[in-house]
């Protein structure tokens, strides 16, 4: 007899961040709880500094932040950290890696900060057990805002001038949090890692655009003038 799977105890508040992911938000109860079900959700607790995802290890299952962050990132051949993506409660990652059942994951993932995970399968999207098209359709909705996402990585890692690069990406963040005064989701020695700069050649830049009045800035609050 098949037996029904254990799903995790969510509170309000992991309820609540849920919900803002596209594979779950407007769900009822009930057909939340049955696609939980269908991709095999475990919680997971994970501390600063945890290792989620090992560089060269079978990518099993993908994960949704409910409270704390998780960056993904590589190495280059140098050894320099490159950050991928730093995911916040309410979003996912690992995603496309787990649906082409990667074997040797590109890429490492680890937590910046106390987290709380949500890890899926998508072993019912390979088999055909979905309980309902609902969730190929909201699985691939996921996949595109990805693919979106990588998008305006491109154009920011595309700019040749370090300049360039900050300019896009506070552009990008601009249009994201709707206002010319933006909060930087990382700190300055994370932003340098996410657009392939060092610290010291970053905090330079951004004195001289601060000087030729381009921005101003306190701490990780930009203002683009």
């Amino acid at each position: 007899m098949k037996q029904t799977p254990r799903l995790p105890e969510l509170n309000e508040m992991e309820l609540t961040v849920l919900r803002r992911n596209p594979l779950f938000a407007g769900l009822s109860p009930e057909n939340l709880q049955q696609m939980l079900a269908a991709m095999k959700a475990e919680k997971t607790h994970c501390e600063r500094g945890a290792l989620i995802q090992l560089t060269g290890q079978p990518v099993l299952r993908f994960g949704l932040v409910l409270s704390g962050a998780v960056q993904v990132c590589v190495d280059d051949i140098e050894g320099n950290r490159m950050i991928m993506a730093e995911v916040a409660p309410g979003a996912s990652f690992g995603e496309s890696l787990c649906f082409l059942q990667t074997r040797e994951s590109p890429v490492y993932i680890f937590a910046v900060a106390e987290t709380e995970l949500l890890r899926l399968s998508t072993d019912a999207l390979h088999a055909g057990e979905a309980f309902d098209p609902e969730l190929y359709r909201r699985f691939t909705a996921v996949l595109a805002g990805k693919t979106l996402a990588m998008n305006n990585r491109i154009q920011v890692l595309s700019r040749l001038s370090l300049r360039g690069k900050l300019t896009a990406y506070f552009t990008e963040l601009a249009a994201e949090q709707g206002s010319s005064t933006i909060r930087l989701p990382m700190n300055r020695d994370d932003t340098a890692a996410y657009i392939g700069a060092n610290r010291s050649a970053l905090s330079r830049e951004l004195a001289r655009m601060k000087e030729d009045g381009l921005i101003d800035y306190s701490r990780n609050e930009v203002r683009i003038l």
